[in-house]
């Protein structure tokens, strides 16, 4: 396995945002949120997370890996369904708190549940008066079978 990069202290607020210095900023859990979405037609596939380790192995594979916080693990982006995410850039935003990975997927699907994107519904807006938002499916038809894929 690669050696974990060790990331540059965080500077001040100029160079942060206006430098050429990488220092990304992970949380009190050391995480990092990371976007994923197709760099041909621009879809967002999907919102993980990263830890240092996770972003270390994105940059010198260049392909995705993320940190599972359901499994307490780090896990490489198809690595049991074979939808693999090949990195083509990644951007981070101006503190440094967010990164956004445009990606060649291999395989049919970014979602577990078998959806090419993981935003596979959107929230309807409620109408004054009404109770509550609710979902309603802007991708109607699943493009892998989930049981198929994964044990």
């Amino acid at each position: 396995m690669a050696d974990i990069m060790k990331f540059n202290e965080r500077g001040s607020k100029t160079v942060i945002e206006n430098g050429t210095v990488f220092s990304p900023k992970f949380d009190h859990d050391g995480l990092i949120p990371a976007i994923a979405t197709d760099a041909v037609s621009g879809e967002v596939l999907m919102v993980a997370y990263m830890n240092d380790e996770a972003l270390s192995l994105t940059l010198q594979t260049g392909e995705a890996h993320y940190w599972s916080r359901s499994r307490g693990k780090i896990w490489k982006k198809g690595e049991t369904s074979g939808h693999t995410q090949v990195v083509t850039q990644i951007l981070t935003d101006c503190d440094q708190d967010a990164i956004w990975l445009k990606v060649n997927m291999s395989g049919q699907g970014a979602c577990h549940v078998g959806y090419k994107s993981c935003f596979y519904r959107s929230v309807e807006l409620s109408e004054p008066g009404a109770s509550e938002p609710r979902l309603v499916f802007s991708e109607t038809r699943k493009v892998f079978q989930p049981k198929d894929v994964y044990d």
